[in-house]
């Protein structure tokens, strides 16, 4: 018998709107994930119409975040990850990926979808050794962020700080750059930036987006490599510099490689 109140699970359930599509969902049915409904298929099918490539920039995003976080947590040694925008959890996910390189590594979650919501608790698996935190909050309120990520961060340690794929939700340019500068402040020397986000270089994606925009879902901004460079402003670029995301330390074993419209880079606080 229960005494009628709902689990967080159910109030996560009840907020989630089936009739709209949503970036997050229709991302993890790009990348063969379960977790969306009929109607991110239908805008995620129309959107590959449009723009065939899509799936293949959704798989080389997740591919580069594999081997940024592999370089961060291995080469660099950061043990701390904070990753805003998680999105949907499918495969090899950052505190994954970070604590098989090291099993002591902390990494925070960060997203304010209720279905990401109901399921952070797969999101929440960590090795003994190291602590994987969820947070519910919005990227507009980056002081909000470091306040609930300082719980389990230690900020007088590097971090590295994490915005894959989500600054072009920040509609206003001048907002998003704001916003970056704020979460840079905060963390300390040595710490490091890993980004990416969608470019405006091809005129399909940019239909695309539009079409996927004038549906009444929260749209995204493309936005030119000269926009996203400003991100980086005042930290160190480590190499290859800000790249198509597959040009970005591609295995030796990989040849031929296919350019996307997905660009990105890391780079060192000084």
């Amino acid at each position: 018998m229960t005494d009628g109140s709902s689990t967080p699970d159910q109030q996560a359930l009840t907020k989630i709107d089936t009739t709209v599509p949503h970036s997050a969902r229709i991302w993890n049915y790009w990348m063969g994930g379960k977790d969306n409904y009929e109607v991110d298929r239908i805008a995620g099918d129309e959107y590959r119409e449009v723009a065939p490539n899509i799936e293949t920039m959704a798989r080389a995003s997740r591919a580069y975040l594999i081997r940024t976080v592999t370089h961060v947590a291995g080469e660099c040694g950061i043990r701390q990850f904070l990753d805003i925008g998680t999105g949907l959890p499918t495969y090899d996910n950052t505190h994954q990926v970070a604590q098989r390189v090291a099993p002591e590594a902390r990494i925070v979650y960060v997203d304010n979808d209720p279905l990401v919501l109901r399921h952070a608790q797969a999101l929440l698996t960590s090795t003994r050794e190291g602590v994987t935190d969820y947070i519910d909050a919005d990227l507009h309120e980056p002081e909000r962020i470091l306040a609930a990520a300082s719980k389990t961060l230690d900020f007088d340690r590097p971090i590295a700080l994490m915005l894959m794929g989500i600054l072009g939700h920040i509609q206003n340019y001048d907002e998003s750059v704001s916003i970056v500068r704020r979460l840079q402040a905060a963390l300390p020397s040595g710490s490091y930036f890993v980004h990416y986000d969608s470019t405006d270089t091809d005129q399909a994606l940019k239909q695309a987006q539009q079409g996927y925009d004038d549906t009444g879902a929260v749209p995204y901004v493309l936005r030119s490599v000269e926009q996203i460079s400003r991100f980086y402003e005042g930290l160190e670029l480590i190499e290859p510099g800000i790249v198509s995301c597959p040009l970005w330390r591609p295995a030796p074993s990989e040849t031929d490689i296919e350019t996307t419209d997905v660009h990105g880079g890391v780079a060192r606080k000084p």
